[in-house]
Order: C-alpha cells, then structure tokens, then sequence
C-alpha cells in the first residue's frame, strides 16, 4: 500500500550559501591540494637544498681540496728543483742533477692534475691564470737560473758558478713563491667558501626537512580542524536541534551552513518536521471534530434506542388491535359480509401481521452490535443446536435433513451467531426444491479464523444476483411465491462483519445444485 497517497512531496532544500555550497569532499579535497601544494614546495626547497650542497662538498673535496694538495706538491717540487740545483752547482755531481730532473717531473704532474680539476673549479679563469703564471715563474727561473747552471757547471768551478747565477736565482724565485703564495692563498679562500656554502646547504637542508616535518604536523592539525569544523560541530549541532525537538519543542528549526550534504539534510529533516506538525495539528483538529461526531452519535444511539423501544411496543400496539379488532369483524359480522368484504378483512389482517414482522425484522437488524454484543468464547455447536431447535417444526414439516461437522468455539456473541444459523437454515429450507432439502453445516481452518459454510440442494442462486442478496430490502422472488421481509441475508452479513469477518455465495456450478453461503469468523484462541 502506497503510504505516501495524498501527500505533496517535500519542498526542495534552500540553496546553501558561502562556504556552506562545499561538501565534506569538497573541504577534504581543497585541504589535500593545498597540503599538496606545500609538500610540492618543501620537497622542491629540499632538492634543490640537497643538490646545492652536493655541489658545495663535490667542489671543496672533489676539485679545491685535491688542487691545494697539487699546489703544496708544486711548492715542494720547485724547492727540491733549487736545492738540488744549488748542490749540483757546489758538488757536480749526478745524484743532484737526477734529484733535479725528479722534481720538475713531479712538478709537471702537479700542474696537469690541476689542470684536469680546472673544468670543475670555482673561479676558474682566476685560478687559471694564477696556474699560468706560476707555471710561466717555474719555466723563466728554469730558462734563466737552472739550466745554465747546469750547462756551466762541467765547465766552470762551481763555487764561481754558484756566485754568478745566484742574483738571477733570488729574482726568479721570488716569482715563483709570489706566484705559488697567490695561488694557495686563493685555493685557501675558495676552500673556506666551499665550506660556507657546504655549510649553509646543510643548514637549508635541515630547514627543509624541518619544513617538511612542519607540513606533516600543519597537514593533521588541519584535518583535525576541516573535520571539527565541517562535520563533528555541524553533526553536534545537527543532533542537539533534532533533541530539542525529540523533547518536545516542536517548534525548534532545524538548520545547520555547512557542509552542503548536512544543509541538505537538516533542511529536509525541517521539512518533515513542519509537515508532521501540520499533520499533527489536523489530526489533533480531526480528533476534536470525531469526539464531538461521537458525542452526537452516542446521543442519536440513545434516540435510536428510544425509537426501537416505541417501536418495539407503542407501534406494534395499534397493530396488533387493527388485526384484532379486523378478525373480530369478520367472525361476527361474516354472515352480513359477501366474499369481496371477507378478502378485504384478510388483506388487512396479513398487511398487520407483515408490518408486524417487518418492525421485528428492523429491531432485529438496528440490534446488532449495539445491545448484548459483548463477544466471548463461544462453541458454535451450542449455538447451530439453539439454531435447530427454534426452528424444529419448521424442519419437520419439510422433512430437512440437517448434518454438520464439528463446529469450533468462536470469539462472538451467542444470541447473533443463534441468529445467524437460524437466518441462513430457514432460507435453505425456504427455497427449496422438489426434493426434500438436505443442507449441511461444514467448517475449516484458515489462519486466524474459521470458515463455515452452509450447503444446500435448493433452488439455487443465480450469478448476477449474489451482490444483491445481501442488501436489505432486496428480494429475488415476489411475496406471493415465498414470504419475507427481505432482511434476513442482510442481517446476517452484519452479524458476520460486526464480529470481524465476511461473507459471501458461491457461484453456480452446474454439476451441484443449491447454494452455498460461506463466512468467517474469528477463533477463540484469539484476542482482538
């Protein structure tokens, strides 16, 4: 069943505002690119930090460190040069002259390591030339002091040789030491700034690194924040709303910014409260309108009442003295009376009598459900055998034959279930056939109730009128043919219904003759 059957649908949620359009994704995932966004930062601060100060240690220990430890070798390679010039001058002899040509060896080999670590070093051109000109210093006091020396000395005393070259030798060697000084001094500044370098990218190093840490830290405090501010105070506030009215303050609105599905919600939730307090409100003012109905009903009750019992004595009292006082006329005056004044006497007579019947018909059916209808246990047995016996010299003088199964105990009232079997017994003797009627009271279970049925061999119903049989009023047959009010059918089906069941007739089959009423009621294990 459709519950929902005559209800609009919810108003649409008012659009959110502001912040209030972002749903909780939403808010996590500007929280993401933006933590991104930092970690991209830091993680480029922190590369770019790392390869700074690889190159500050690739260039103080790969390229300024190895050159300076070249530039000392040089300074011990020209000094063993003027040493062993010096003694090969005073001596002559060939161990100087091999110590000599070792050393500008050696001195050769200093020069091209530098060289090789000159396409890495800082300041290349400077220190360049600084090599340069120790280089052009070492071959001038070579050309000018050593090699004619040398040359002279086989020829010469070496004392004299020693005291003529001597001015050349101060000369050129000073050279080389200021040449040799300047580069060393230089090689031992771009090493302290190697190091200051070295030093600051470590420094930056660890400030990425603490950054990076930094973002780790700002990244949970800032999800703590996100899901503090767009879902647990929200859904907090959200939930002390819904107590409010939970507790009673129906008037309570509900609303809640942020976040767009919680909005939505407490928006829809409102909605449903307004419209439950709409519908609470009429059905407050129904339940008004229905006790006033019941009020009036129970005083139209008590003058329905009022009228059964008038009707019940006050009009059956005229009644009974119009048939009376006719039968009395016709028995002594039935010898002054032709034929045609003795058939109207009749007609009035049965006309009493049927007006009679008709009232009782009538208090019959306004009694239902209204006098003596308290509903108990009930064994239907007692009640078809109540039902049998007020109806016994009727059966007799059709010769029925009555057969039941074993009926149940019911939840009912026994004077309308009396009724009820007594209606239905007395139609199925009423309409019978030629033959002599044979009708039979069955039972089964089916779930929460019993089913009866009442099967006869009379004349049988037709389809078309099974709706009709149970109106009041409504008749198939002229009263000619079969007398009757044409209320039995319909008290029975409000006897049937006022104890919570229903009954209905079987459609015709050709192969059975008769009828069958089927109802139900409830079993007597169970409470209504």
């Amino acid at each position: 069943m459709n519950i929902s059957h005559g209800l609009r649908p919810l108003p649409a949620a008012a659009p959110a505002t502001g912040f209030g359009k972002l749903r909780v994704g939403q808010w996590f995932l500007l929280a993401g690119v933006f933590i991104l966004m930092v970690f991209t930062v830091a993680g480029a601060f922190t590369v770019i930090s790392i390869e700074e100060t690889r190159e500050a240690r690739v260039a103080v220990v790969d390229v300024v460190d190895p050159a300076a430890l070249r530039a000392l070798e040089i300074s011990n390679a020209l000094t063993s040069q003027e040493s062993s010039v010096r003694a090969y001058g005073r001596t002559n002899e060939e161990t100087s002259l091999q110590d000599y040509r070792g050393a500008v060896a050696a001195e050769a080999g200093a020069l091209a390591a530098i060289d090789g670590l000159m396409s890495r070093m800082p300041e290349r051109r400077t220190v360049a030339a600084e090599v340069a000109r120790l280089k052009a210093a070492g071959e001038a006091w070579r050309r000018d002091y050593a090699e004619p020396l040398i040359a002279s000395v086989p020829t010469m005393r070496t004392e004299a040789s020693n005291r003529q070259n001597a001015p050349v030798n101060a000369a050129r060697f000073t050279e080389i030491r200021q040449s040799l000084t300047a580069l060393q001094d230089h090689l031992n500044r771009l090493h302290v700034a190697g190091g200051l370098r070295l030093e600051k990218g470590w420094q930056a190093l660890y400030l990425a690194l603490g950054g990076v840490a930094g973002v780790l830290v700002l990244a949970g405090i800032g999800s703590m924040l996100i899901v503090r501010h767009a879902v647990l105070r929200p859904m907090a506030e959200l939930n002390g709303q819904v107590r409010a009215v939970a507790q009673g303050d129906f008037e309570h609105k509900l609303k809640v910014e942020r976040p767009s599905e919680l909005a939505e919600l407490s928006s829809h939730v409102d909605a449903m409260r307004r419209r439950i307090l709409t519908e609470w409100r009429r059905a407050s003012e129904a339940q008004s309108k229905l006790e006033e109905q019941t009020a009036e009903l129970r005083r139209s009750n008590g003058e329905l009442e009022q009228f059964a019992y008038v009707a019940s004595h006050d009009l059956q009292e005229p009644l009974r003295k119009v048939a009376s006082f006719t039968q009395m006329l016709d028995q002594r005056y039935s010898d002054q009376l032709d034929d045609r004044a003795k058939q109207y006497i009749a007609f009035a007579v049965d006309g009493a009598k049927r007006m009679q019947l008709l009232i009782n018909d009538l208090l019959d059916f306004s009694r239902v459900g209204r006098l003596g209808g308290e509903r108990t246990a009930i064994d239907t047995g007692l009640s078809l055998q109540a039902a049998l016996n007020n109806l016994a010299v009727t059966i007799e003088d059709a010769g029925a034959t009555i057969s039941s199964d074993d009926l149940p105990t019911v939840r009912g009232n026994r004077a309308q279930l009396t009724q009820l079997f007594q209606n239905l017994l007395g139609n199925a003797i009423k309409f019978r056939s030629q033959e002599p009627p044979r009708i039979h009271i069955g039972v089964r279970r089916d779930g929460d109730m019993w089913e009866f049925s009442c099967a006869d061999n009379g004349i049988g119903i037709e389809s078309k009128y099974t709706d009709r049989i149970f109106l009041i009023f409504q008749r198939l047959h002229g009263r000619d043919a079969y007398a009757g009010t044409g209320i039995g059918l319909a008290l029975c089906k409000k006897i049937v219904e006022y104890h919570g069941g229903r009954i209905w007739v079987d459609g015709e089959e050709p192969d059975r003759p008769g009828t069958t009423f089927r109802w139900t009621l409830p079993s007597g294990d169970t409470d209504e």
